[in-house]
């Protein structure tokens, strides 16, 4: 037997039995949380002392008062603050493991046949042994987004980087919220080094790939009998296009300076593309014309030292400029996995550098929700949702506040981690283990 697998396999079995739990009970159980400040993020506002009705992994009844049933568990919030379970945006959580492992990451797959049409869900991992990492921090749903490799290699190759989907961190094989949520490109700097050229030249790219989609649409019957000019773009990624530019599949685009933001504003209102704007690092510029514009931005409020000339006017106070502008507003964290339960931290940032404590908390859970188009089951407490819920020990946005009780589409889930499970096994050494395990 290889003993690397063989190593593998005892590092593994302290994840899967958390992963196990809450896969295989979903649904069974009937719960009502009582005495606790809600914070719906829906109609509702908040409700200062109300229960939480789930049943059959939904929420069934929310509200000041609330007929329990006979057969639902009591779960006293203690006064506690309940919100919508995080939701942690542009991340590669589920689609990568370690990130100089090649082998365990399936987020960077775009080739140059398969760009627009790369669809990272059926990469995703739901036993990932990172979702337990951000459940315990209250994170339930995400927006796994896949990202170019190769960085500065295959030069003219790859455009857009796919597909990306939601999931939610439940560990089930039914996971996936949302296939093909959006489609992500990006048009700087990163763009600049796989293609080659300018940032301008990475917009024309972008536009003309658009208008070959068009192109393509119009003439499917000569392009299949072989009498229609060949295009530079695959089959399958002119068909990925198709929903982008007939406006039902958002295209969230890789922007950072000011100009650059404002030319992709003016393609988008040209082509009629349903845009979203992810990074923005110099959005508080021209906050009036993105909000005007009514495109949602994703932004990280910590950046605010410049990674390259494209983010030089980068400060802490975008996410808020932007917001009070009236922009819509959705706040991410880091984007490798090991990181995803920090998006709440970076809602923090931004409520420290002036964005209200209200529109800082729906920034990560109800405004997510509704930009990438999973407001019917999540982001918001209210009847018919599914019951992603988190009682917090205090503040969720403070960082000493922690996530006392987590459920996912109904299921409480278990606050354990493959790092806290080998924490404990090294603290406690178990004399039956071998040698290598005791000392």
């Amino acid at each position: 037997m290889n003993r690397r697998h063989t190593l593998m396999g005892h590092t593994l079995m302290a994840a899967a039995s958390s992963l196990v739990l809450l896969a295989g009970t979903a649904g069974a159980e009937t719960v009502a949380i009582t005495n606790a400040r809600i914070e719906t993020m829906g109609p509702a506002g908040e409700i200062p002392s109300g229960t939480i009705l789930i049943r059959d992994g939904r929420i069934q009844a929310v509200g000041a008062s609330v007929s329990i049933p006979a057969d639902a568990r009591r779960l006293d919030a203690k006064g506690h603050i309940v919100t919508p379970g995080l939701v942690a945006s542009d991340t590669s959580l589920g689609a990568g493991e370690v990130e100089g492992e090649a082998s365990s990451n399936d987020f960077a797959g775009a080739t140059a046949e398969m760009s627009a049409s790369f669809d990272v869900s059926l990469g995703i991992n739901p036993a990932s042994m990172l979702v337990p990492v951000a459940r315990v921090g209250g994170v339930t749903r995400a927006l796994v987004t896949p990202e170019l490799s190769g960085r500065g290699e295959k030069k003219g190759e790859k455009l857009f980087a796919g597909q990306a989907a939601v999931v939610d961190m439940s560990g089930g094989t039914d996971s996936i919220t949302k296939r093909r949520a959006v489609l992500v490109v990006d048009v700087g700097t990163e763009a600049m080094e796989h293609l080659g050229g300018s940032h301008g030249g990475v917009l024309q790219l972008l536009e003309s790939s658009l208008e070959e989609a068009a192109s393509y649409a119009a003439n499917k019957g000569g392009y299949e009998h072989g009498t229609h000019r060949p295009y530079r773009q695959s089959k399958e990624d002119l068909e990925a296009l198709l929903p982008v530019i007939q406006g039902k599949m958002p295209l969230l685009v890789g922007v950072h300076r000011v100009a650059d933001i404002r030319r992709t504003l003016e393609l988008g209102k040209r082509l009629k593309l349903k845009l979203i704007l992810d990074g923005v690092e110099e959005g508080w510029m021209m906050a009036p014309e993105i909000a005007a514009s009514g495109v949602p931005v994703v932004v990280d409020p910590l950046a605010n030292l410049p990674r390259d000339f494209e983010s030089l006017n980068a400060r802490l106070e975008n996410a808020a400029i932007l917001q009070a502008a009236g922009a819509t507003v959705v706040i991410k964290g880091p984007y490798v996995g090991h990181y995803a339960r920090q998006v709440r931290y970076n809602a923090g940032n931004a409520v420290a550098h002036g964005m209200p404590w209200p529109a800082a908390l729906a920034a990560i859970t109800a405004t997510p929700a509704k930009v990438f188009g999973f407001n019917d089951r999540a982001g918001t407490i209210e009847p018919g949702r599914d019951a992603d819920l988190v009682v917090w020990s205090g503040d969720p946005l403070e960082i000493l506040s922690v996530a006392e009780h987590v459920f996912v589409r109904g299921t409480e889930a278990p606050l354990t981690s493959r790092a806290q499970d080998l924490a404990h096994r090294y603290q406690t050494p178990d004399a039956a283990l071998p040698p290598a395990y005791r000392n």
